[in-house]
């Protein structure tokens, strides 16, 4: 007859950190008898460990009708948008600070939407634009590119 292990959970809080106890642990080469298993786990390890999971798992998002039309409205609002990673004044991605340095070098005036703030939008500019990446950057209500589009064109501007 098949042995089956009986796992039990206890937690008691510590000043430092909950300790979770875990009697007969289910790893093979430890007897289940009298042995046991402590476990430390700190506050910052464990929302480091909650982000990391929801990043590894991004919302995924059907472009809504209502969603659609306020993108719409959002991208023809400014004669140039950037929705980017972080702001202009501090971008928190390099190929959003590249974008950012090549509109401020060329004197343009544009805003920028932050896409950190709202996952939805995030994921919802992926398809509205069919572009998967940020930054993306918008001229005169069309989606231009990315970063690397932006580049490419202002060296063919410059080459010319």
């Amino acid at each position: 007859m098949a042995e089956h292990a009986v796992f039990s959970l206890s937690a008691t809080m510590k000043a430092s950190s909950p300790t979770f106890k875990i009697a007969s642990p289910p790893l093979p080469f430890l007897p289940s008898s009298s042995r046991s298993l402590s476990l430390s786990l700190s506050f910052p390890r464990l929302s480091t460990n909650i982000a990391f999971k929801l990043k590894s798992n991004p919302i995924r998002c059907v472009l809504s009708p209502e969603l659609k039309t306020t993108l719409d409205k959002v991208v023809t609002s400014q004669k140039v948008i950037l929705f980017m990673k972080g702001t202009k004044e501090f971008p928190q991605c390099g190929f959003s600070n590249t974008v950012v340095q090549i509109l401020n070098s060329l004197n343009v005036k544009y805003e920028t939407i932050n896409i950190l703030e709202n996952e939805v939008l995030r994921q919802g500019l992926k398809e509205y634009s069919s572009w998967p990446t940020f930054p993306q950057l918008y001229i005169d209500g069309e989606f231009f590119g990315g970063c690397d589009i932006t580049v490419a064109n202002v060296l063919k501007v410059l080459g010319e």
